[in-house]
């Protein structure tokens, strides 16, 4: 077999029903040169006997217990054998043009190391249009992604190399570890946009990590601290960050103080006044 150009990552955990609506939609692309590894992160359901896990091109791995969904990512790009890797959610599904106008694109553009595509939106099964500040964009991404995560991983297409020069995703961070990363690759590169839908983006489900981890902003607190931490952004990115860094801190030091939980409380307030104080 031929090395691929593309390796299609796809997590899941006890999903069977939306894995079999993602991987029929990567077995509909019109671009063939890919690979597709689904990584199960110790599901408990049948997802694993699924008929479509025995195609042609795709490797199935199985971790034997739950290791979160930045570890499952991260295990499916070290077996990757593609240049480029475009990740799919296993409750979201592609439209069959969406490799090939992305591998057009990076021809088009051989600069880009990484790009996404516009999607479309379902919510509890109804469609929904994006608000305007989630609207995809294309160039430098890092200031509007420091207020909330601009990248979708099922519309990414990253080359490998990059994803391993940046670090990959952050395996201790229990959400927002898509944000997380995206704030390390768009500090330093531009982002490619294919302007048109090429995938359809669920939610509302109960088994979302936004439904299910409380205070999402406590991880983005985080992230940003950890490249103000490691000093590799510009001055004007630290400033930036340092901005949004106090205003999503003083939120969360401000509720758990309401709370009456104090030592939760200091902690933020502590951030807020080492870099309110710089």
């Amino acid at each position: 077999m031929n090395t691929p150009i593309i390796s299609v990552i796809i997590p899941v955990y006890n999903r069977r029903e939306k894995l079999e609506r993602a991987l029929v939609s990567v077995f509909e692309q019109t671009f063939s040169d890919f690979e597709c590894i689904v990584v199960d992160d110790g599901s408990t359901d049948d997802c694993a006997e699924l008929p479509l896990l025995r195609e042609r091109h795709l490797r199935f791995i199985r971790l034997p217990v739950r290791s979160g969904v930045s570890a499952a990512r991260n295990i499916g790009v070290r077996h990757a054998q593609g240049t480029w890797i475009a990740f799919l959610d296993s409750d979201d599904e592609w439209f069959p043009e969406k490799l090939r106008r992305q591998h057009e694109y990076i021809n088009r553009y051989p600069t880009y190391r990484i790009l996404q595509t516009r999607e479309l939106w379902i919510r509890r099964g109804v469609r929904v249009n994006p608000p305007k500040t989630h609207l995809k964009r294309e160039g430098d991404l890092f200031f509007v992604s420091l207020e909330r995560c601009m990248i979708t991983p099922s519309s990414v297409m990253l080359r490998k190399d990059l994803f391993e020069e940046t670090g990959g995703f952050n395996e201790s961070l229990p959400a927002c570890e898509d944000y997380d990363l995206w704030l390390r690759i768009t500090s330093r590169f531009p982002v490619g946009l294919v302007d048109e839908p090429l995938m359809v983006r669920y939610g509302g489900h109960d088994d979302q990590l936004s439904a299910t981890v409380p205070i999402l902003d406590r991880f983005r607190i985080r992230s940003m601290l950890d490249l103000l931490e490691k000093r590799v952004l510009t001055p004007e990115q630290t400033e930036a960050c340092t901005k949004q860094l106090l205003k999503k801190t003083r939120i969360i030091a401000s509720g758990y103080k309401k709370r009456g939980k104090r030592k939760l409380y200091e902690r933020y307030h502590a951030i807020e006044q080492r870099f309110g104080n710089n």
